[in-house]
């Protein structure tokens, strides 16, 4: 379904039909673009509040900058869905993460106008200083600007760009969107600077005086080189309770300014381009601008789903029986009941308390559910410092997220046996979401560390069982619970819990001719193909192996010896994972039975429904019977009665 665009919207198919529309007109352009956003999320899904809260500076930084040629970087890109849609993608905005649409994120395969692929949280600013050092040693007069948050600019790799940034003397502008917020709350003392610096009167007083004394920027004249100077020094005379961070760091810093007044974002845009060197803008936003509700509980309208625009009743599924929880959920209960049994456990999260359900800890035991804000790296090692103290640590990150400490799991965790409990929430394929944020690859890059324990449940009382047996005096080595975004498989999920045997599986069911070894939620797949094949006259053998690290050599000695053809099943990639351990273990061990390693292929997978991409990928149910029946083709198959 193709909705509507405002007047002047639908005469916008790239920044050039922008600059047509008068200066005057462009506040129109704003409430049209808004509006628009939200018919279509409305209907269709997709990130929310995070684009209404840039809407004026989307049109502004369009109207300004020559682009594509000057070069925009949307740090994470939650809110580019207005720079999508003002360069020249409005008409098919209604597929946007969708299956062979547009991406959630910008994307450089997908328009020239996306400068830089995103999708993690913090590149922006090392992106655009890269695009401007390039621009300067080819002798471009080409412009870069780094568009970045308050939230991911707790990431130490800002602070690593921005402190080379003030030494490399490139015409780059950083624009700082402080809103408070990432997708939840912002959390540490870089918050309370913001918010000291954006409030202090200061601060502003002097600023407005220096501003009124150069000219009334942004309404006034234009800036020579010799009156930027003379800004700069003026700011850096203010008198305030802090010193500047940002000026510290030889960042000309302008604001903070109200992000959402079009006319002065314009304005003050066309000053800075002007101004050489590398320079920062602090905007203050409200996240959900312009949509009452989102603007009121940002969290929970970071990505809400398909809604009533009017009545904002966000759709949900009715089941009349109960239904299975998500596995998220799952852990964030779970985690809250076995802290109120034992006093050393603490649980770390980078800014995904809600996304990860550790806020139900958080809301019991604060004291004891940190938020360390986007700082994966930071979350790793803090861990590990807790844990030489007697701590079990549950540090929980999204599997794609964790990508980012990888030297921090190695060096501060896996070298001193340090017992930390990595719970890695979305693990496999993710959906609409797509490349940046698949859990593709722990399973690989976990697998080859010394000291590592590396498991995944097949169902949400495998998942307690794994928590409640990590927490354990007994467990004294690092260990990996995977598992996938979404819901499990047991609505009556609430059972005792049990110690489980490091690198022990279980055999679910003997069989004939076909073993399928599954790790984590896919074995839910096997289970369901093993019983299409019933109409086939096959009968193939499932081993739930649990841990791809220690594996259980045992059970692989019996299915390898009883069955002379193997299907590994896995929500991993098949390079590196639970599938290539089973065939380093048959290679050591001397056994020739055909292997067939189903799971992420080597490739670059992009978004879809979680049913297309596993369809896609060939580990669904369908796909596993196919690859029994591709095995076993020498077995007359028996056609199914009607």
């Amino acid at each position: 379904m193709q909705i509507p665009a405002g007047t002047l919207l639908q005469a916008i198919n790239s920044p050039d039909d922008l600059k047509k529309v008068p200066k005057e007109n462009l506040h129109q352009v704003c409430d049209e673009l808004r509006q628009y956003i939200i018919d279509v999320v409305s209907v269709h899904g997709g990130h929310f509040a995070a684009s209404l809260g840039v809407v004026e500076l989307s049109v502004a930084l369009h109207y300004v900058y020559n682009t594509p040629y000057d070069q925009l970087v949307w740090d994470v890109g939650h809110q580019a869905y207005g720079h999508k849609i003002l360069t020249g993608r409005r008409d098919s905005f209604n597929t946007n993460r969708k299956y062979g649409g547009l991406s959630g994120f910008p994307k450089r395969s997908e328009s020239e106008y996306d400068a830089f692929g995103v999708g993690h949280s913090s590149t922006s600013i090392s992106a655009a200083l890269g695009m401007a050092m390039a621009a300067k040693y080819k002798g471009e007069d080409r412009k870069s600007v780094a568009i970045i948050g308050d939230g991911s600019m707790t990431a130490g790799m800002a602070f690593e760009a921005m402190n080379h940034a003030g030494v490399a003397d490139t015409d780059m502008l950083i624009i700082l969107n402080d809103n408070c917020m990432s997708i939840d709350p912002n959390v540490g003392a870089l918050k309370e600077y913001l918010t000291d610096i954006t409030t202090s009167q200061t601060y502003n007083r002097f600023r407005d005086d220096v501003w009124k004394l150069m000219g009334k920027l942004p309404v006034g004249k234009r800036f020579t080189r010799d009156m930027a100077s003379k800004l700069e020094a003026g700011i850096k005379g203010m008198v305030t309770k802090r010193s500047n961070l940002f000026e510290a760091l030889n960042l000309r810093y302008f604001g903070p300014i109200d992000g959402h007044n079009i006319t002065k974002l314009v304005d003050t845009l066309s000053d800075l381009r002007n101004i050489p060197g590398p320079k920062l803008l602090h905007i203050v936003t409200v996240k959900g601008k312009g949509y009452a509700l989102a603007e009121k509980d940002q969290t929970k309208w970071h990505a809400p789903g398909l809604f009533d625009k009017i009545t904002g009743e966000i759709y949900k599924k009715k089941f009349d029986l109960p239904q299975p929880p998500k596995y998220q959920d799952v852990f964030g209960h779970t985690i809250l009941e076995l802290a109120e049994k034992n006093e050393k456990i603490m649980g770390i999260t980078p800014a995904m308390p809600s996304g990860s359900s550790l806020n139900i800890m958080m809301k019991a035991m604060p004291h004891r559910a940190i938020d360390v804000g986007i700082a994966e790296q930071h979350a790793v090692t803090l861990s590990a410092g807790m844990a030489t103290q007697g701590l079990k640590v549950f540090c929980n990150i999204y599997s794609s997220f964790m990508q980012r400490a990888f030297d921090q799991v190695v060096h501060d965790v896996a070298i001193q046996k340090l017992p930390v409990i990595f719970c890695l929430d979305r693990a496999g394929l993710v959906g609409e979401d797509g490349p940046t944020h698949h859990g593709a690859y722990d399973i690989a890059y976990f697998r080859p560390i010394p000291n590592m324990i590396i498991s995944s449940p097949m169902n949400e009382q495998e998942l307690r069982n794994l928590m409640y047996t990590a927490q354990l005096e007994s467990t004294t080595f690092p260990i990996v619970i995977r598992y996938p975004r979404g819901e499990g498989v047991m609505p009556e999920w609430r059972k005792p819990m049990e110690e489980m045997q490091i690198g022990k599986g279980r055999k679910l069911r003997d069989g004939k001719d076909v073993a399928i070894l599954s790790f984590g939620h896919p074995g839910n797949f096997a289970a369901a193909a093993i019983r299409d094949l019933r109409a086939y006259n096959l009968q193939p053998a499932h081993y739930d192996m649990r841990f791809a690290k220690p594996l259980d050599e045992e059970l692989l000695h019996e299915a390898l010896n009883r069955y002379g053809k193997i299907i590994t099943v896995e929500d991993g990639t098949v390079l590196g994972g639970f599938g290539s351990a089973v065939a380093e273990f048959m290679a050591l061990n001397g056994y020739k039975n055909d292997l067939k390693i189903l799971g992420i292929p080597d490739r670059i997978v992009e978004h879809g429904t979680l049913k297309e991409l596993h369809r896609e990928c060939g580990y669904d149910a369908q796909a596993i019977a196919d690859a029994v029946r591709e095995m076993m083709k020498e077995v007359k198959v028996k056609v199914p009665a009607l």
